[in-house]
This record gives C-alpha cells, structure tokens and sequence, in this order.
C-alpha cells in the first residue's frame, strides 16, 4: 500500500512527453523514480527539485544518470500540484537562457489558459 502522495505531478500538453519520449529507457525510469520522489516525500531535497532564483516561481527537476545531467521545468499550481514541462539534457554548467525562456512562455500560456 503506498503511503499519502503530498502532491501530484501533471504534464501540461504535450511539452514534457515531447522530451521524455527521446530519452533512453533507463534515463526514462530514473526520470520515472525521480517524479514519484517528488510526489511521496515532503521536503524534497534540492538535489532532485530546485527554485529557480528570480525566475518567477520557476523550478528544476534535477535527474542524473551517469555523468548525463537533465533537467525538467515545472512550477507549483495550487500549492501541491506540480505542473511539467520543458526539459532538456544540460551540456553546460549554466542552465540556458533559451530554454529558461521557453518555459517561462510556456507557463505564461498555462496560466492564461487556467485563469479563476
């Protein structure tokens, strides 16, 4: 029986399955347990899920499988529910701006869409 999930992890369109389909089936299982993680634990430690610094409620997704790194954006929509999108391999230490972007508009069009 599993344990209280403290929040659940939804794909918004098809931005996420577009990166997640490409990958190799064991980054896809290590992507698979990383968001399960963020779903059963409370305090999920930064090496796995990270803010963002003045990137407007933006956050990271950290998987490593190797020396490979990935990276996954989503955000917090009603406080325990996470929204996924764009993700990414990093091939540099810094995060891309380009792609910080992306998911900035993609966001922006995810909030639109969901106004209350």
């Amino acid at each position: 029986m599993r344990s209280k999930k403290f929040r659940r992890v939804l794909r918004y369109r098809n931005y996420f399955d577009e990166f997640f389909n490409k990958q190799r089936v064991k980054v896809k299982q290590k992507i698979i347990w990383t968001l399960e993680l963020i779903e059963d634990i409370d305090q999920v430690p930064e090496k796995y899920l990270k803010h963002l610094a003045g990137s407007d409620g933006l956050y990271e997704i950290r998987i490593k499988h190797g020396s490979d790194i990935f990276r996954i954006f989503c955000f917090f929509h009603s406080g325990n529910l996470v929204i996924l999108m764009n993700g990414f391999q990093k091939k540099t230490q810094k995060t891309p701006k380009s792609m910080i972007n992306k998911a900035l508009s993609i966001k922006k069009e995810y909030e639109e869409e969901n106004k209350q």
